[in-house]
């Protein structure tokens, strides 16, 4: 029986080879038609036998490309049309947009393999790419997906490639940055003062100077890397020198799976992700066998490792005794990617000796994505290339919503029907540069997604730069959202934890409600609404941000505070070089100036990283408990120290008795990696003590619990603060794609707001 169909297909299908795929299907199941693009997704009409068309159906569910994720298929019967013929058509620019815009892709293995046979008209070309792999969200400029509104405008196809372009059964059917040698892109190698190196292979002579241990800057998909073989510490330890990164670990770029075995230890999950489309760094634990140059990941037990992501990428490793390269984002420190030429030749110079660049413009800039395992699950450091802006999907419509976000790993979140777009990672808004990138990507994002600017969300924090930032919208509302509220609600929507929960929120700073610094804390509610239970006891921050520069300000004080006298007298023997700073430290606390308060998990750790002589000035965020992190091994068994509560309006946690303990120890010379070890099974027991008696001591019974925050990337909290919480009855959910630190917060912004835009319609 003859009958015809108008499908509409949404979801990830623009940019993934999703028009050539329904070609060929209807080709097999000879059905007649037409499939285009348009602001809506993919509309199908189709005409045939009736079951023909149901297993068309069928396969269109269950056998799409591998980049594509299909969120919805509408079907409607109409009146046949009588067509011969099934056709790829123009796309269609007009309507409301409901597209999902297209991420970057690590390069396909059919994509590699053509570009190593000699015999192929695309060998060792650094831009070979088809249907499923490839730049995607980096070079569009406007949706549709389509050539004429992308960085590839500027390079007409020959005659080879636009044959591949327009034959439906070819894997490079509209894949939009068709290219080769003869009509594509191409790259070359400039000098320190940007001169062209006039030479036959550019690639060829890059792998050179890498091996003779010079810095290059190499142009990717999404910015600039600075680059340099990490097994050579000469090479390793002038990097850092130059680009005044003393200590933070550097990510590498190693040539195969193979190699990456010789260095970390793997399990089935890291090795997918490692070669997953995403691509992303992976940090893993350093195996018996890790033989990199010290300066790579020094006083680490990990590594952050990918493996080559772009043609350009793996051409770089052709010579066998290049195997393993640095590969760290160019930017410096506190400054957006670095991703258009001029600004790369302006900030590395004096960096990079040499600059491997390309003339593919980068539109959107894009850091890579760092993820890790953590308790046996995904643990997002940073969501970005390969996974933004992939929506995530909601029960409610949260259209017209847009979230700002926090000051430090920030993003931005906007929502649309019942998509949720997060952006991409831009970093502290420090400086006017990182401050006009942020708005950049937003503008970009807002253009495309189309919605009516109803509502912004910000972060509470009075002195946040998103405060200003919001102004510059015509939002009808603005909605200010405490801190660690977002993260618990983000935690919430992920898994979609029904009714209210307890939110465990460990981190480093957020405005707390009171006026003080909060970041230990217990939180009872959902995304609508919280009261908080508990919290960890105030101690004072003399000079604010220099006490979380330099950590050992931080400790002297905390001793000050909470042991006063026999405090002071520790404090001055721990540090025995700081006795003048610390009679001033006392006087600041005494008389309240330029003082202020915190309760943090992060600020904890901090501490106890200086007084056990780890890290007593940090050279990059969170590093004081990073390092005292990486002393304490979440496999074995520690005793905790003493704590106490006082059970006041609100359950506070008190610990004076274990600060004094570790300040004996550390004078006594006991190792400090016990000390670390007996100090994180402490933060963990005194939580879980406090989870029992929040639930003896208020009406509370609930048994949900999530955890979030930046201190839950920490391997022991996540993974013993979960056993200790099961084991007493706790549904325990943790941050899994979205990440526990402030990248998470714009996030969970939207998903409160949703909450408190349900209440209201309710009323």
């Amino acid at each position: 029986m003859r009958t015809a169909v108008k499908i509409a297909v949404r979801g990830r299908v623009q940019g993934v080879g999703f028009r050539p795929f329904v070609f060929q299907l209807a080709e097999k199941y000879q059905l007649s038609g037409t499939v285009q693009n348009n602001m809506d997704g993919v509309k199908i009409y189709l005409e045939g036998d009736a079951g023909h068309i149901k297993a068309f159906l069928f396969a269109l569910n269950n056998n799409a490309p591998r980049l594509s994720i299909i969120n919805e298929i509408l079907v409607e019967e109409i009146v046949a049309q009588n067509i011969a013929d099934f056709t790829i058509i123009p796309s269609e620019r007009s309507g409301t947009s409901m597209l999902v815009i297209p991420i970057d892709s690590a390069v396909c293995d059919d994509c590699l393999n053509e570009m190593n046979d000699p015999n192929d008209f695309r060998y060792q070309y650094p831009f070979i790419n088809c249907t499923q792999c490839g730049p995607r969200y980096t070079i569009i400029n406007e949706l549709p997906y389509d050539r004429p509104y992308t960085s590839m405008k500027d390079f007409p196809m020959c005659e080879d490639c636009r044959r591949e372009y327009e034959d439906p059964t070819n894997r490079r059917h509209h894949a939009q940055p068709i290219a080769c040698p003869k009509c594509g892109p191409r790259v070359w190698l400039l000098d320190h003062s940007g001169k062209q190196v006039e030479v036959e292979n550019p690639l060829v002579e890059t792998v050179t100077h890498l091996k003779e241990g010079r810095i290059v800057a190499i142009k990717g998909i999404g910015g600039y890397h600075l680059c340099c073989d990490a097994s050579n510490e000469k090479a390793v330890a002038e990097l850092r020198r130059r680009k005044k990164r003393p200590l933070r670990p550097l990510a590498i770029m190693v040539a195969s799976m193979s190699e990456v075995e010789h260095l970390a230890k793997l399990n089935e999950g890291e090795c997918d992700l490692l070669k997953s489309p995403e691509a992303p760094i992976v940090v893993l634990k350093k195996n018996e066998r890790y033989q990199l140059a010290e300066s790579v990941a020094p006083r680490m037990s990990t590594i952050g490792v990918m493996l080559p992501y772009t043609p350009l990428h793996h051409l770089l490793f052709t010579d066998p005794e290049l195997s393993c390269l640095v590969m760290t984002s160019a930017n410096p420190s506190g400054m957006p990617i670095l991703y258009k030429d001029e600004e790369a030749f302006r900030y590395l110079e004096g960096i990079a000796d040499y600059y491997l660049v390309h003339n593919r413009e980068i539109l959107h800039p894009v850091d890579d994505s760092v993820v890790q395992f953590n308790d046996g699950k995904l643990d997002f450091l940073r969501r970005s290339r390969g996974y933004v802006p992939d929506p995530f999907t909601t029960n409610q419509d949260v259209t017209g919503i847009v979230t700002f976000g926090g000051q430090q790993k920030t993003t931005f979140t906007i929502g649309r029907n019942e998509q949720i777009f997060v952006g991409p990672h831009i970093g502290e808004l420090e400086n006017i540069e990182t401050i006009n990138h942020y708005k950049q990507e937003l503008d970009h994002l807002l253009k495309w997604i189309e919605i009516p600017k109803k509502l912004a969300v910000i972060d509470a924090h009075p002195g946040y730069h998103i405060q200003k930032l919001v102004k510059e919208y015509p939002f009808d509302e603005v909605m200010e959202v405490q801190h660690h509220h977002a993260h618990m609600a983000a935690c919430m929507e992920e898994h979609q934890v029904k009714g209210e929960a307890y939110g465990i929120i460990l981190d480093g700073t957020g405005f707390g409600l009171d006026g003080n610094i909060w970041g230990f804390e217990v939180l009872y509610g959902d995304a609508q609404s919280f009261q908080r239970v508990a919290h960890l006891h105030y101690t004072p921050l003399p000079g604010g941000e220099k006490c979380i520069r330099e950590p050992w300000r931080n400790a002297a004080a905390m001793l000050i505070s909470l042991l006063g006298a026999e405090g002071e007298t520790l404090a001055k023997t721990i540090f025995t070089d700081k006795k003048t700073e610390i009679d001033t430290l006392k006087k600041m606390i005494d008389r309240n100036i330029n003082t202020v308060y915190a309760g943090t998990c992060g600020r904890l750790f901090d501490a106890v990283s200086a007084l056990c002589g780890v890290t007593k000035i940090s050279s990059y965020d969170g590093e004081a408990a990073i390092q005292l992190a990486e002393l304490a091994d979440e496999n074995n068994s520690f005793e905790p120290y003493l704590f106490d509560f006082v059970e006041q309006d609100v359950l506070t946690i008190d610990f004076s008795k274990m600060l004094k303990e570790i300040a004996l120890e550390i004078l006594a010379q006991r190792d400090v990696s016990l000390i670390s070890g007996r100090f994180h099974e402490t933060v963990v027991q005194a939580t879980v003590e406090v989870m029992e008696k929040l639930l003896v001591t208020t009406s509370n019974a609930n048994k949900q619990v999530v955890l979030s925050g930046g201190s839950f990337h920490n391997r022991f909290l996540r993974k013993r603060l979960t056993s200790e919480l099961i084991e007493r009855g706790f549904a325990v959910f943790v941050p899994e794609q979205v990440p526990c630190n402030d990248g998470g917060l714009s996030y969970g912004q939207l998903a409160i707001a949703k909450a408190k835009r349900s209440a209201l319609q309710c009323v």
